[in-house]
C-alpha cells in the first residue's frame, strides 16, 4: 500500500498543492520544453522575432549612422574652420621708429612648429584698401577709369596658405623678393574685373603713378577671399614702392588635432618678448564640438530606435499571449502532472527571451551590415560602437524577458482543472 500511495499521490494531490513535494525541472529540460515551443509554430516565431529584429537593428543603424555621419559632419568643417588659425599683429605706435613685432622673416619660425602644415604673412593698410587700379595706362578724359581694388603684401608662401591655385602665370617666389621686382599677382576677380585673361604678354597694371607687371592669377581662394579682389605685391616691392612694410596678420594652417597647440605657441615663435601683444584666433576645441555634434544627432535618431524597440516587445507580448490561450490544455495537464506556477511561468518567460534574443542577434548583425555598406557608398569611415553591437543581443533578451511577463503570468494562474476543462 505504500508503495501504491507513492506513485499515486503526486498526480492526485497535485491540484490541491499543500504538503506536496513538487517535482523539480531541470534547467536543461526547460530550455528544451521552451525550444520546442518555440519551434511548434515556426511561422509565427518568425515573424515574431521579425519584430525584435527590426527593433534591434533600427536601433543599431540609427546610432550607427548617426556616429558615422556626426564624424562626417566634423571632418567636413575640420578641413578649414578647425585647421586654421590667424594671428593679428597690432599695428606701431604713430612716429614709432620700433622694429615690428613680427617681421616676414619671423613667419619662418612658426613653419617649424609641430603640427602646422602652411603659413603666410599678410600687409594691409587703410591708405591702400580701396586703390584705382587700372589695366592701360591710358586715362579717359573727363572721370575716373580702372577699377577699386585693394593692393596687399604677401610672403611667397600665400597661396598654400590661402588654399588657393594659380590659376595662370607664376606666384612671384624668394628671388622675386630678394630683387624687388615690380611684379604683381591679381586675385582672380580682380583680373577678371580688369580684364586680364592671360599673363603671357606680361600685362600691366597702374595705380598710384606707378606700373607693376602681373606675372600670375591666384584663384581657387578658399580662405581670406577678400583677396580674390586684391592686387597681391612682393614684401620688398610694396616697401619700396608704397611704403608698405609692417605684417598685420599672419595666417597659419595646422593638421587635425593640432590647432589648439599651434594657438599656443605661435606668438612665443614669432616675439618671443612680447607674445602677450599679439592675438591669436583659434578654432574651437574639435573633441568638443564633435562630442555637441554626434550628441545631438544621435540624440534625434535614437528615439526613432527605441520606438521600433517598443513596437518588437509589444509583438513579443501580443503573440505570446495568443500562443497561452491557444495551449491551454497544455498548460492544465502540466499543471495536472505536477508542474509549479513557477515552472509554467519560467517556460513562458524563456520562450519569449529566446525569441527577443534570436531577435537581437539578427539585428544587430543586419545592423553592423547596414552601417557599413552606408559608409561604403557615401565613402566615409564607419564609426560603430563594438559596446553597442555586444549589448544589442543581451537588449532584446531583456525586451523578450519583459515582454513575457504577463503573458506567463496568465498561464501560470490557470487552475489545472478550469485549464482542463477549457475548449482546446
Amino acid at each position: 500500500m505504500k508503495r501504491r500511495h507513492r506513485a499515486t499521490a503526486p498526480a492526485a494531490a497535485v491540484g490541491v498543492g499543500k504538503g506536496v513535494e513538487r517535482p523539480r525541472i531541470h534547467p536543461k529540460d526547460l530550455w528544451t520544453e521552451a525550444l520546442s515551443g518555440v519551434l511548434a509554430r515556426p511561422v509565427r516565431s518568425v515573424l515574431t522575432t521579425l519584430g525584435t529584429v527590426l527593433g534591434i537593428g533600427t536601433l543599431v543603424v540609427t546610432v550607427g549612422v548617426a556616429s558615422t555621419a556626426a564624424h562626417q559632419i566634423v571632418g567636413r568643417f575640420d578641413a578649414l574652420a578647425a585647421t586654421s588659425v590667424t594671428v593679428v599683429v597690432p599695428p606701431p605706435p604713430p612716429a614709432s621708429e620700433t622694429v615690428p613685432l613680427v617681421g616676414w622673416d619671423d613667419v619662418d619660425a612658426v613653419g617649424r612648429l609641430a603640427g602646422v602644415e602652411s603659413s603666410a604673412a599678410l600687409a594691409q593698410s587703410d591708405e591702400l584698401a580701396a586703390v584705382q587700379v587700372r589695366a592701360n595706362d591710358v586715362v579717359a578724359p573727363g572721370g575716373l577709369s580702372g577699377q577699386t581694388l585693394a593692393v596687399v603684401a604677401a610672403s611667397s608662401s600665400l597661396p598654400v596658405a590661402v588654399r588657393g591655385e594659380v590659376t595662370a602665370g607664376r606666384f612671384y617666389d624668394r628671388g622675386d623678393i630678394a630683387r624687388g621686382a615690380r611684379v604683381a599677382v591679381l586675385g582672380d576677380q580682380a583680373a577678371r574685373l580688369l580684364g586680364v585673361t592671360r599673363v603671357e604678354d606680361a600685362p600691366a597694371v597702374f595705380f598710384n603713378g606707378l606700373s607693376f607687371t602681373v606675372i600670375g592669377i591666384l584663384g581657387g581662394i578658399e580662405r581670406e577671399q577678400r583677396l580674390s579682389t586684391s592686387v597681391i605685391l612682393p614684401p620688398t616691392t610694396a616697401r619700396d614702392r608704397l611704403g608698405l612694410d609692417t605684417v598685420n596678420r599672419v595666417l597659419v594652417n595646422t593638421s587635425l588635432g593640432a590647432a589648439q597647440q599651434v594657438a599656443r605657441q605661435s606668438p612665443v615663435a614669432l616675439a618671443p618678448g612680447s607674445a602677450k601683444a599679439l592675438t591669436v584666433l583659434a578654432p574651437p576645441d574639435l573633441s568638443r564640438a564633435r562630442k555637441g555634434v554626434q550628441g545631438d544627432v544621435n540624440g534625434l535618431f535614437l528615439v526613432l530606435g527605441l520606438v521600433s524597440l517598443i513596437v518588437g516587445a509589444l509583438g513579443i507580448a501580443n503573440v505570446t499571449l495568443v500562443t497561452v490561450m491557444e495551449r491551454v490544455g497544455e498548460i492544465g495537464l502540466r499543471r495536472a502532472l505536477g508542474a509549479s506556477r513557477r515552472q509554467i511561468a519560467a517556460q513562458f518567460l524563456l520562450e519569449s527571451t529566446t525569441i527577443g534574443l534570436l531577435g537581437g542577434v539578427i539585428g544587430a548583425a543586419l545592423g553592423v551590415v547596414v552601417v557599413v555598406a552606408v559608409s561604403a557608398v557615401k565613402d566615409w569611415t564607419p564609426v560603430l560602437d563594438g559596446r553597442l553591437a555586444v549589448g544589442a543581443p543581451v537588449v532584446g533578451a531583456v525586451v523578450g524577458l519583459l515582454a513575457g511577463v504577463y503573458p506567463s503570468l496568465r498561464a501560470s494562474r490557470m487552475e489545472p482543472v478550469e485549464a482542463l476543462r477549457a475548449p482546446s
